[in-house]
């Protein structure tokens, strides 16, 4: 067992070692929130409240920079999660997984190291973003920073064992890039992530509002409630049952982590 554990360890600690060697990762956690933040949140500000048109409409009770910016935590951990696999194809390339598989260490422990050592570099990212907390005029207490926190790992855990999955089936580099890009964007514009469902209406008058497919889509898509529970915690709005994102967060983790390991037993 003490082997085991020591091997965790070690794969845990090499996939962060990686990272923090990665400047381009860095420097992508930090201008990739910035440039949200900075031209998205205040550009738009002025017509998510109507203040355009002379008078302020509010269709939630906060401003635009207020209302996406869990949505931009959620956007880092994405990112770095699923861009964090790339060391699977890496380490098949170059033979150190092949060398990895054939260890005393059971594939399932190979595996929760990796994605484990990718959704630490991911909760870090994510906490890069509550850093400009202030800046978007989002007041955050300790107590909420550690419920963030928590959720933020629940999420980047799931999304780290689905970009492994993608690496899996994907074997080169340039192909991972492309199909992992063709994964994130749709799922975060169709999560309500920059723009809300007008919780004024009722489910019948949203789909008149909006067209029916989008509202489908964005009912059906996993990362809308795990969204919604963390915009929750650090702007106390919900859209939804929190403990129905957190359910959501949990299922997604376990189903994506099983199929990554029944992936990891054929190699």
């Amino acid at each position: 067992m003490l082997t085991q554990l020591g091997g965790l360890y070690g794969i845990w600690l090499r996939e962060v070692k990686r990272a923090i060697r990665d400047r381009g990762q860095l420097v992508g956690g930090i201008s990739r929130p910035i440039l949200w933040v900075l031209i998205l949140g205040i550009g738009l500000n002025p017509y998510f409240r109507g203040e355009a048109y002379g008078e302020v409409t509010f269709v939630v009770p906060f401003t635009y920079l207020q209302f996406i910016f869990p949505a931009v935590v959620a956007l880092n951990i994405m990112y770095t999660s699923v861009q964090s696999a790339v060391s699977v194809i890496w380490d098949r390339e170059f033979g150190f997984l092949r060398e990895v598989l054939v260890s005393p260490m059971s594939r399932g422990m190979i595996l929760l190291g990796k994605v484990l050592g990718g959704a630490t570099v991911a909760v870090v990212h994510g906490c890069l973003v509550l850093l400009l907390a202030r800046f978007a005029d989002v007041p955050l207490t300790w107590t909420d920073v550690l419920k963030a926190i928590g959720l933020m790992a629940m999420l980047a855990f799931a999304l780290t064992s689905l970009g492994i999955v993608i690496a899996n089936r994907i074997r080169s580099f340039e192909g991972f890039g492309v199909f992992s890009n063709a994964v994130i964007l749709p799922l975060y514009f169709t999560s309500s992530s920059v723009f809300p469902l007008d919780p004024a209406l009722t489910r019948s008058q949203t789909r008149v509002v909006y067209p029916d497919w989008l509202v489908t889509i964005v009912e059906y898509n996993p990362l809308t409630y795990a969204i919604d529970v963390l915009r929750g915690v650090l702007i106390h709005y919900n859209q939804f049952d929190p403990r129905l994102g957190i359910a959501v967060m949990v299922v997604a983790g376990a189903v994506l982590f099983t199929i990554a390991l029944l992936d990891f037993r054929r190699m």
